[in-house]
């Protein structure tokens, strides 16, 4: 649990509730410390304040970027508007509150936002798991897995890539086993979480979101 909150007795109150809660927690006093500690890829979220001495909660949102969704952030204000709250909530808030809150509204907004965060962190490891995969197939391997998942037949297949439909199945086998694929459906979803299309090549998809 990541608390940013410029006023003392709020982040020692926060920390307290926390821990009460059997969470651990780490305080930060403003955007820039935050900002300066690692990247750490376990279920987490932040509960941030709007008003800070250096970026404004809104704008640290902007920063980390659409990106981080493995951390949710719980908005909480003294003085939250209407434009505020609908600006946050577009950007991916998981919560906006207004001070003074109660502390199981916190709690239960905490809960759900750490659901929300393992969620994210395993589509993160099954997006990289696929990545590492298609990395493994050789360039008529990815060919082949491109023309197949648009919906081609072997013998279609071969004949796009000028080769007997004996050698499409073999290079299909592969693809099939080295993607860890049970079946032609589930291949396809493979490449469209890839982007795997008909001009496919050697390069391996960038990063995928989730």
């Amino acid at each position: 649990m990541l608390v940013v909150d410029d006023d003392d007795s709020v982040r020692e109150a926060l920390d307290l509730l926390i821990r009460t809660a059997g969470w651990r927690a780490e305080t930060y006093a403003s955007a820039a410390a935050f900002l300066a500690r690692p990247r750490a890829l376990v279920p987490s979220c932040l509960v941030l304040d709007v008003s800070l001495p250096d970026l404004s909660g809104l704008d640290l949102q902007n920063r980390l970027g659409t990106d981080r969704s493995e951390l949710p952030i719980i908005f909480i204000t003294a003085h939250g508007d209407v434009p505020m709250t609908v600006r946050a909530m577009k950007a991916g808030a998981a919560e906006f509150l207004t001070k003074p809150f109660r502390e199981d509204v916190l709690l239960d907004a905490i809960a759900s936002a750490l659901e929300r965060s393992r969620a994210a962190l395993d589509q993160h490891s099954e997006a990289r798991v696929l990545r590492d995969r298609y990395a493994t197939l050789s360039r008529r391997e990815r060919e082949v897995m491109a023309l197949v998942v648009s919906g081609l037949l072997n013998k279609q297949t071969a004949g796009e890539l000028h080769i007997s439909e004996i050698t499409v199945k073999a290079h299909r086998g592969k693809v099939m086993r080295k993607m860890g694929a049970g079946s032609l459906p589930d291949l396809v979803k493979m490449a469209e979480r890839l982007g795997v299309t008909l001009g496919a090549t050697n390069e391996v998809p960038a990063p995928l979101r989730s």
